[in-house]
């Protein structure tokens, strides 16, 4: 790993080497040109000692002595010539070399210690770790970052952000992040980096949590070898997801909810087009009446919702979130998806055949599900060679006749593009696609794409349902998070003294008690215990306002 201290180290030595060339070349070309105009224009020979003698003279302004014998037009402007070389010299040290030796003294001078415990490390700062950072700052837990790149750990720095500016593979820089005294260590750096950064890590503690977040499945043993404990694939993960949640695929893999006690079941669900739910508002559905399930909340072109009004009518775009027994979740699904039109085949376009695009499609070739790949690169199992923005590739992979798209591209403008241009020729078709920037998900909501995954957030929620100890992911790579918790100053409080939803946004969806799950919580009635712990339904935001409200 090449750090940044050694490439600004480069930059200066080729700086000062170039510029004393260049003082050097204009000496030596000056002086030569003097002996000549001496010889031609003032009929004197001169040697080049002495010739070099009054170019230095010259240049440094230091005048010549008295020694000034010329007398032709040429000599003097030669002579004047090399007077202004020397101002200019003068005038180009100072953007060459003193400014910038002003910045770096006037720059924070970045920590190469720290006194820390329990504390996790995280090395470097990436978009992943970035979600990490949010999670553990909503919830105050201390953290310290290890950065190789000394622009970004300045910038980290002037943000307000624990930060050490050193190479993860030294021993040396990770005894001076009290590795020995940390909680947990993220890495995120290359793949063939990782097991270096391990084996470092390993040399000074042998219990410390070791989290590694991989793209090469290929290098994970030798991750796991080197004294990894986790090894996550986020890509991996969100590429599972996008398959999942394709219409169809509802009933080719089975129940897709999450089974919270054995009479308590969430799940989402997709809207059918022309359903017995579609254009309706939630109060004509009558849900709890009629399935007997309730609903959590909606999401509506991308934005969860939770509580949602009774007046708020749902459309073919709308993903619900309901709990209620197992059974009657079931009914629910079976009677809502039978008016869906059956597919006379089940085709599915993967644009983008990385790392997701292929864990998506070895999801759907367990389901009898006819898969077309396209990449912009001539790889084994890619069927289409081109550019996922180029709508003549899309004719070539009959997107008029697919089922779905799911798009597997590393630019969200990129990801965008191809939603237009897929939206425009096939109006009917589900887009499933994964977002870069968590920032981007709504652009890419309003492009077309009738599910959008981030890949960040996904990936921040996988890191702290590793490395916390405390909260238990449920649900990392759905629209919506579960998470289970401590029960914090709602201790002492009823469901409805609290008014948790209103206030954070989040659905309490059971307690534990005694190693119990109770979900019948009476919201006048039941009344929470200090060791009491709770299941949570919500977006990533809700779930940290429900952190600062109630466990900071």
């Amino acid at each position: 790993m090449k750090l940044s201290s050694f490439a600004s180290m480069d930059s200066w030595k080729r700086r000062i080497v170039a510029t004393a060339g260049v003082v050097v070349a204009t000496l030596v070309l000056y002086s030569l040109l003097y002996q000549w105009g001496m010889r031609v224009y003032e009929g004197q020979t001169v040697s080049f000692i002495q010739a070099l003698q009054v170019v230095v003279e010259s240049i440094t302004t230091a005048g010549f002595g008295g020694y000034a014998p010329w007398s032709s037009t040429a000599m003097n402007g030669l002579v004047l010539l090399m007077n202004l070389t020397g101002v200019l010299f003068v005038f180009l040290a100072i953007p060459l070399f003193g400014l910038p030796l002003l910045r770096e003294a006037l720059k924070h001078r970045l920590p190469t210690a720290a006194d820390a415990s329990d504390h996790i490390i995280i090395s470097p700062y990436t978009r992943r770790t970035s979600a990490l950072i949010e999670e553990l700052r909503a919830r105050e837990h201390n953290y310290l970052i290890l950065e190789f790149d000394k622009d970004r750990a300045e910038a980290l720095y002037a943000e307000q952000h624990p930060v050490i500016y050193g190479n993860p593979e030294s021993v040396s820089t990770l005894r001076r992040c009290c590795l020995s005294d940390a909680a947990a260590v993220v890495i995120d750096v290359q793949d063939h980096v990782t097991t270096s950064v391990v084996l470092s890590i390993r040399e000074i503690s042998d219990t410390v949590q070791v989290v590694s977040v991989n793209k090469d499945t290929a290098l994970a043993r030798y991750h796991r070898l080197a004294g990894a404990d986790q090894i996550l694939f986020p890509r991996q993960l969100i590429g599972e997801n996008l398959a999942h949640e394709l219409p169809f695929m509802f009933s080719v893999v089975g129940d897709r909810g999450i089974k919270i006690s054995d009479d308590m079941e969430i799940a989402e669900l997709q809207v059918a087009p022309e359903g017995p739910l579609c254009h309706r508002t939630i109060a004509e559905i009558g849900l709890r009446e009629r399935y007997g399930v309730q609903i959590i909340g909606a999401w509506f072109e991308g934005a969860f919702v939770s509580p949602i009004s009774p007046r708020e009518q749902i459309d073919s775009d709308t993903r619900l979130l309901i709990s209620g027994a197992p059974s009657d979740v079931r009914s629910f699904q079976q009677e809502t998806h039978v008016m869906v039109k059956p597919l006379r085949e089940r085709h599915v376009v993967i644009a983008g055949y990385g790392r997701a695009g292929r864990a998506a499609a070895q999801v759907l070739a367990t389901a009898d599900v006819r898969v077309t790949t396209i990449d912009v690169k001539d790889k084994p199992e890619v069927d289409i060679v081109g550019d996922a923005r180029d709508p003549e590739v899309y004719q070539q992979a009959d997107i008029a006749g697919a089922s779905a798209l799911i798009i597997d591209l590393d630019d969200d403008s990129s990801i965008l593009f191809a939603t237009l241009v897929v939206r425009s020729s096939n109006p009917d078709l589900y887009i499933a696609t994964r977002a870069n920037q968590e920032a981007s998900m709504r652009k890419i909501y309003r492009a077309g794409a009738d599910y959008v995954q981030s890949l960040a957030t996904v990936s921040g929620r996988m890191l702290a349902s590793t490395v916390l100890e405390r909260e238990e992911v449920l649900a990392v790579g759905r629209k919506i998070v579960l998470v289970q918790l401590e029960v914090g100053q709602l201790s002492g409080h009823t469901l409805a003294a609290a008014d948790v939803r209103a206030a954070t946004g989040c659905t309490v969806l059971a307690a534990i008690r005694d190693g119990t799950v109770l979900t019948s919580l009476g919201p006048q009635q039941f009344v929470f215990q200090d060791d009491d712990e709770i299941i949570l339904a919500g977006t990533d935001g809700n779930i940290r306002q429900f952190e600062e409200r109630f466990l900071s």
